[in-house]
């Protein structure tokens, strides 16, 4: 295993190894608002050369769900210096992961007042939980019209300077897993007439405008933007084959141009080789890997070029010190699932290390 422990540089990104922290939502930020049991938690994981915090929001409306954080006011952007100062201490870069869930919300999750939106006004199947009425059906979006897709670009903008401002290093646009970016990828989530919808080119306007304005205020090599190219994740139907891949080769070699720092790819099974390569051959900075790797599985893509950097969720999460087990190949602490989301030190900052 020889690369994992390796230092990485690749423009101005410079890590201590080629390991990456995933993004995980875990529900510990009470009112919103970051606090000294997360800077506990990242300050104890700071092994990996690159951290990406769990999915913020850069609005009120962008909080879908219970307990998770914000960057939108002065007391978020306060709070997130401690986190950001307990990893550089460590030696580790730590990225904001910028995340709207758009139509995967409730209106019981959002502060008074706010509602949630999309790109259309198509409702998700599904439920989500809430703290004040346990589970619920999601919310019915309100879709948003040309000066609310604005004031959303705005947002993420707006958000990003605050994440430079709180010590972070960078920021990741969460372009996966069923929230806003993604939603307006999908022809069957995304029905808008306008600019923003229809030919993949005008699905793909959201992403690469926020990447764009987002890299001309921080700079390019401070944004990195999260695919999950074909997955089903927050009831994304599925659509064509042919157009899925033509998507994200097309995104690719648009962010590519724009010299944004990484593509953060969420593998799935359902992902053809041809979509891997058609990215690998449109971007060329950084790729990250994630999703279902083990340390000999991470090395062999790091090994092959598949990946530039490779980035684990679950085995992080529940060994504060993966990064040394994994060198020691000691075994791994077990997930306790039923603690992942509930508030407090149980299942987050109490995960037992080696002697």
């Amino acid at each position: 295993m020889k690369q994992l422990f390796t230092s990485y540089t690749k423009g101005s990104l410079q890590l201590k190894n080629h390991v990456v922290m995933a993004p995980m939502t875990r529900s510990r930020a009470l009112g919103n608002v970051p606090n000294d049991l997360m800077a506990t938690y990242y300050k104890q994981r700071s092994g990996a050369g690159l951290i990406i915090t769990e999915g913020t929001s850069p609005s009120p409306e962008g909080l879908g769900y219970p307990r998770i954080p914000g960057i939108f006011s002065e007391a978020q952007v306060e709070a997130w210096k401690a986190v950001t100062k307990a990893v550089h201490e460590r030696g580790s870069k730590i990225f904001l992961q910028l995340m709207h869930t758009g139509r995967i919300a409730h209106i019981a999750n959002l502060p008074e007042g706010y509602h949630p939106v999309g790109l259309s006004d198509i409702k998700a199947a599904g439920e989500i939980f809430t703290d004040k009425e346990g589970m619920q059906e999601h919310s019915v979006p309100l879709a948003l019209d040309a000066q609310g897709i604005e004031l959303l670009i705005n947002d993420f903008v707006k958000a990003a300077e605050n994440a430079i401002k709180a010590g972070f290093d960078g920021v990741e646009l969460h372009g996966a897993n069923g929230y806003i970016l993604e939603q307006s990828l999908n022809p069957h989530v995304n029905n808008r007439t306008d600019s923003y919808g229809g030919t993949i080119e005008n699905r793909s306007r959201l992403i690469i405008a926020i990447a764009e304005r987002t890299a001309r205020v921080i700079g390019a090599e401070k944004v990195g933007v999260r695919l999950s190219p074909y997955s089903a994740l927050s009831d994304m139907p599925a659509y064509d084959e042919a157009e899925v891949h033509a998507t994200y080769a097309y995104l690719s070699g648009a962010l590519n141009k724009l010299g944004v720092a990484y593509l953060h790819i969420s593998d799935n099974p359902a992902i053809p080789e041809k979509t891997h390569q058609a990215i690998r051959s449109a971007f060329s900075n950084t790729i990250i890997y994630c999703n279902g790797l083990t340390p000999e599985t991470a090395e062999s893509k790091l090994q092959a070029g598949s990946a530039d950097l490779v980035a684990f969720g679950r085995s992080f999460l529940a060994n504060p010190d993966f990064m040394r087990r994994m060198e020691k190949n000691d075994p791994l602490n077990e997930v306790d699932y039923m603690t992942l989301y509930t508030p407090g030190e149980q299942g987050y900052t109490d995960y037992p290390v080696l002697n």
